[in-house]
């Protein structure tokens, strides 16, 4: 198992020259190799191997200007991105995939990501050594770069470096490989999560326990970043950037990956003090493609990253030996959970189908005997429902205290 951690560089000014330079002949090299590859494609059908782009590409000068592994990687990237396209045409073939796919195409003028493997890089005393190609050595004297160890890494545990430019800044990526802790858990015990907005996530388990993580202030950090975006290119061109949209885009993604770490870390710890083994995550696959919720609320669903903290717990449960099982959620937040309602999946529901509650009001829902419950939390009790039978799951300890009054989580308050 690897995990990877990001550290951004403070580069001075002929560090900086050296990673633009890099970055810019990755992505130069990116483009020859997709010339190549699409040329191929067009006259024969077929595409390049990657080794077949190392042999042909060799001689390339942007090639021989990037260290020679460097240089490989970065092709191999262009081949894997071709025979992607080739499965999905396959999909296409066989009916799995439905929308049909782009060929790889170029990249905008710009810097692209460099990868250094493990051997090619060395611990000296004066940090990491990066080497360049011996053409850059011709040109300017130079066969190196250096840049500062993390000290909370081990050197040997470290499999790849990746330096990441991104909004006018250099990050450095560290891909080490992680052991796996083992924990007294129970698989019997499951929690389950239903994403929205305003509740980013609502938890609900058999074992008593609910959680709601308020989504409020990060729907907020994401509309302040689209109103300012608004001004900044108010009255100019198409594609218009600025140094400043670049530091305001880069805060608004730090803001993001932190909420996306506290959020997850704070499910896995929760499952690791209440010894819950099995995360059910309700997940419609493609629901973002031609939803229609408004312009204001598309605009907030779309761009809040509930994707990636799905895969973050997911990623923390396999390191932590928890079973993670992603569902469809069709349904859920119209049955009612405590009158056990039918839950059909998407494009099966009977006719004549009908709930026996109702959603009274935003966030209340009312059973059909009256009980007024949390909605989210009724949504979330049908995802374990879901999935109870196929994994032989009890959910007698889901209480009614847990579905009418959720604890709330505030992530920047914790």
């Amino acid at each position: 198992m690897y995990g990877c951690q990001q550290n951004r560089i403070n580069p001075d000014p002929e560090l900086k020259a050296v990673l633009e330079f890099v970055c810019g002949e990755s992505n130069k090299l990116h483009n020859c190799g997709t010339y190549l590859a699409r040329q191929m494609y067009f006259k024969t059908g077929h595409a390049p191997s990657k080794f077949e782009l190392h042999r042909k590409m060799s001689s390339n000068r942007h090639y021989q200007a990037m260290y020679s592994q460097v240089a490989q990687q970065c092709l191999t990237t262009v081949a894997e991105s071709f025979k992607s396209f080739f499965g999905l045409l396959k999909g296409i073939k066989k009916g799995t995939v439905t929308q049909r796919p782009r060929l790889p195409n170029y990249r905008k003028q710009g810097l692209n990501l460099v990868t250094y493997p493990k051997q090619a890089v060395r611990l000296k005393e004066q940090g990491l050594r990066f080497p360049l190609g011996k053409q850059v050595k011709a040109w300017f004297g130079i066969d190196c770069f250096r840049v500062p160890m993390p000290s909370n890494l081990k050197y040997g545990d470290i499999r790849e470096y990746r330096i990441l430019p991104r909004n006018g800044e250099f990050y450095l990526e560290f891909v080490y490989k992680t052991e796996s802790i083992v924990v007294d858990v129970d698989e019997n015990n499951v929690l389950a999560i239903d994403h929205g907005l305003n509740n980013w996530m609502t938890c609900v388990s058999n074992v008593g326990t609910s959680f709601i993580v308020d989504g409020k202030h990060l729907k907020s950090l994401n509309q302040w970043y689209n109103k300012r975006v608004s001004v900044l290119k108010e009255g100019r061109p198409q594609g218009f950037w600025s140094k400043q949209l670049a530091q305001r885009t880069e805060k608004r993604n730090r803001q993001m990956r932190d909420a996306i770490n506290k959020a997850a870390r704070l499910v896995v710890n929760h499952c690791l003090e209440h010894r819950i083994g099995t995360v059910v995550f309700g997940w419609n696959q493609g629901q973002t493609q031609g939803i229609n919720l408004g312009a204001k609320t598309n605009q907030s669903f779309l761009q809040i990253p509930t994707a990636k903290l799905k895969d973050r717990i997911a990623q923390l449960c396999e390191q932590y030996g928890l079973r993670f099982v992603e569902t469809e959620e069709s349904y859920t937040s119209k049955a009612s959970f405590v009158d056990a309602d039918f839950l059909p999946t998407i494009g099966e529901k009977p006719e004549g189908w009908t709930a026996s509650g109702k959603r009274v009001e935003r966030g209340l829902y009312k059973t059909k005997d009256g009980i007024r419950i949390n909605a989210d939390c009724n949504g979330c009790g049908n995802i374990l429902r879901k999935v109870a039978a196929k994994l032989g799951l009890s959910l007698d300890g889901v209480s009614r205290g847990a579905l009418i009054a959720p604890l709330k989580v505030r992530l920047w308050a914790i």
